[in-house]
């Protein structure tokens, strides 16, 4: 996070590269990609724990941006907690769609016959540790999953999570700890 805020200091802040990028500056929006293109691509790999799906999430989170220019609240002159929300929705979308197909295979797949692609893919134990979190955060209500993408995996500050939400610092900081809680009994303790 310190190489983005660093990164965030060099050239113009992000509201005015928004506003550049609401009047249809590539330029503009070519350096805020640049900006945070790191940090997102970090963000989604947290979120799911795939190579792959966090480079279609980048490239996902940045088309909509690009799309929604202009309309976007950024927080503290910062588009990243925007960014990160869009992340976190675009992965949410597409997890829900997997689901939903996998379970249609295993309706039409003989049991002997099924895929173990997950179990390869799973099969270094911080590789594992990921998906077993992400999981997790999958289960919890919505105002603690926001919590944990924001605050737990996006390292969003409190103060930033807060306005983004639009509730206190003081409720942040109780779902983070209540949402840290509920993942400690969701995740299997001998994988800590």
């Amino acid at each position: 996070m310190t190489e983005t805020s660093e990164l965030a200091n060099v050239g113009p802040p992000d509201t005015r590269l928004w506003e550049q990028i609401a009047q249809g500056d590539h330029a503009a929006f070519t350096e805020l990609f640049e900006r945070h293109a790191e940090a997102v691509w970090n963000y989604a790999y947290r979120l799911t724990a795939s190579w792959s799906q966090a480079e279609d999430l980048l490239s996902a989170t940045f088309l909509t941006a690009w799309r929604k220019r202009g309309d976007a609240q950024l927080v503290r002159d910062s588009a990243l907690p925007w960014l990160y929300t869009v992340t976190a929705n675009r992965a949410r979308t597409e997890w829900r769609a997997k689901r939903r197909a996998l379970r249609l295979v295993s309706k039409l797949t003989p049991q002997d016959e099924r895929d173990h692609a997950d179990d390869v893919a799973a099969r270094t134990d911080a590789r594992r540790r990921l998906v077993q979190v992400v999981a997790a955060i999958a289960k919890l209500p919505n105002s603690e999953r926001e919590i944990a993408q924001l605050c737990l995996l996006g390292d969003v500050s409190v103060s930033d999570a807060a306005t983004l939400l639009g509730i206190t610092e003081s409720s942040v900081r109780a779902r983070v700890s209540r949402t840290r809680a509920r993942l400690r009994d969701l995740t299997p303790e001998d994988n800590a």
